[in-house]
């Protein structure tokens, strides 16, 4: 049990003293990702082929969570030793390749050929600033002793410690972090809120109910550094003055439920969470609750009331979870993302925070590269760099060197940018201005071949198939909208359908009763606005 500020620094000197003396570290990627297509059994060849070895030189096979280059995978990097600071990765790693990498590694091998890749050299790393990720695949998810390393529960401790509730917020507030869920609210305000409710029992919620299409921003978080969002929620939990706490995470993501899980057992009996915690008054329980297996889930009001057990239906607001959330209490619901920023908020302070992004978009944002382009992955970047940065210098750009088309931001509830919007920076009010939204991550690149039409009616669809079906604009709404855009897809449309489908747009936006409903249509309305000669062509008597 670690019962001080005190004993937790001795035993985290202690664990990076003993890491150091690990001459070479060989980290594979056990994500999803790359667990799907071999990492356990290259891991396994790796570790059988050290063990024969007799070098002289100290090394470590560590399976590690993902480092975000995806498309790669299998993952095997070896970190640095030297001044050059040059982690070597090796892409699509087969298990054949095992006793060669470690010849490599060791400096056993004959006419070693390193067919390898230095992170130094390439932009997909270069140009991202990782604070969420930065112990994504350099630390054993399923290992307190690297997540202590790493400082890990430093600032939830030196929190108890030193500072009062009321500190922790303005810390928040001054880091000018902002929800990392899609609405952008400042986390500070939200919680100032919760913390000034009087009631004698407030829950921290985190929704890990990820299910844009093309996003896996939250899951490889969770994957990779379970405890870390523990650690952010227990001080959200000081903070506001919550003794319970829930993840919702979606059934669909069975790895990242896994070691939440063991994370949390390991917490509890090293006594980083349960009963008070280093000595204080402070208690805090957290438990993973599994998504109730639909898109709408993941909206705050029907989140909650799927933990309660009901069907997970959303409800008309106010009131507002600050007032009336979780069982009738004051509520912080918060994302994967936004509790990941706040131990290193709190370790480093809200300017140093604050220095990142822009005025009102501070920070940095983690994003899920996919569609057509060359890099897929995970990157987290600066709040403000452009999407051309973010599309040509870290994703590579577009794959097999065609033209860019456009890209979707903010999942379905997001809207299509077009080409000359590339140097947009990327942050809440820029993106809002031309019809599209942060949204949790998700960006999706189109080339030259898409079809904005279809592309349109495939998020419609989406929405359409996820509706709870609680209101009629929702539930009827976005099938009248599927039907009508799939006449422009047959080239059987009319004026009139024109017409119809910029009316029935916005009256969908207008009266539906959750953001599913009210931002259903922006994909819509954002490639009328950009690309309606597709429409257009997409008329029968204009054919």
């Amino acid at each position: 049990m670690i019962q001080s500020v005190e004993e937790l620094e001795s035993y985290a000197q202690q664990l990076r003293q003993a890491r150091a003396e690990v001459q070479e570290e060989i980290n594979v990627c056990m994500g999803t990702t790359c667990l799907a297509i071999g990492a356990e059994a290259i891991k396994e060849d790796l570790e059988a082929c050290l063990a024969k070895k007799s070098s002289g030189r100290s090394c470590k096979v560590r399976p590690v969570g993902c480092n975000g280059l995806c498309a790669q995978g299998p993952l095997v990097m070896i970190n640095a030793t030297d001044e050059s600071h040059c982690e070597t990765i090796y892409e699509k790693v087969k298990p054949e390749d095992a006793q060669r990498i470690i010849d490599c590694t060791t400096g056993t091998g004959e006419a070693c050929v390193k067919d390898i890749t230095c992170q130094v050299d390439i932009p997909f790393f270069t140009r991202q600033k990782k604070i969420v990720l930065e112990n994504a695949g350099y630390i054993d998810p399923d290992s307190l002793e690297d997540y202590i390393a790493a400082d890990g529960y430093q600032a939830l401790f030196e929190a108890l410690s030193h500072m009062s509730p009321e500190e922790v917020i303005n810390q928040v507030r001054t880091s000018g972090l902002r929800g990392r869920g899609g609405g952008g609210y400042p986390a500070g305000l939200k919680w100032d809120s919760v913390a000034k409710a009087v009631s004698e029992q407030k829950y921290v919620i985190c929704n890990g109910d990820e299910g844009d299409p093309g996003a896996f921003m939250d899951r490889a978080i969770m994957e990779s550094d379970p405890h870390r969002i523990l650690e952010g929620m227990a001080l959200c939990a000081y903070a506001v003055g919550a003794s319970e706490g829930y993840i919702y995470v979606r059934a669909e993501y069975p790895l990242a439920v896994e070691r939440l899980n063991r994370a949390i057992k390991q917490a509890e009996k090293n006594g980083l969470l349960g009963a008070k915690i280093a000595q204080t008054p402070f208690s805090f329980h957290v438990e993973v609750r599994l998504g109730g297996g639909a898109f709408v889930c993941g909206e705050a009001t029907a989140l909650i009331t799927s933990i309660e057990g009901n069907r997970g239906n959303p409800r008309q607001k106010p009131p507002h979870l600050s007032d009336h959330g979780l069982w009738g209490q004051p509520t912080v619901l918060n994302n994967v993302e936004t509790f990941a920023n706040i131990a290193p908020i709190l370790r480093h302070g809200g300017e140093w925070y604050a220095q990142f992004g822009t005025e009102k978009s501070k920070g940095t944002k983690v994003f899920a590269l996919s569609g057509q382009i060359k890099h897929t992955g995970l990157v987290e970047v600066p709040m403000g760099m452009s999407l051309r940065e973010l599309i040509y210098e870290v994703g590579g750009g577009i794959e097999a060197d065609r033209a860019f088309k456009a890209v979707q931001t903010g999942g379905p509830s997001g809207g299509c940018i077009p080409a000359d919007q590339l140097d947009l920076p990327i942050e809440y009010e820029s993106l809002k201005a031309i019809g599209s939204i942060m949204g949790s991550g998700g960006i999706i690149v189109m080339d030259e071949t898409s079809s904005m039409v279809e592309v349109a009616r495939f998020f419609v669809e989406f929405c359409m198939s996820e509706s709870c079906g609680k209101c009629v604009p929702c539930r009827v709404g976005t099938v009248q909208l599927y039907n009508l855009l799939s006449k422009f897809v047959n080239k059987e449309a009319t004026d009139v359908d024109l017409a119809l489908l910029e009316d029935l747009c916005e009256m969908i936006r207008a009266t539906s009763l959750c953001g599913l409903g009210q931002t259903a249509p922006n994909p819509v309305v954002s490639t009328l606005h950009y690309f309606k000669e597709e429409y257009l062509a997409g008329m029968k008597d204009r054919a």
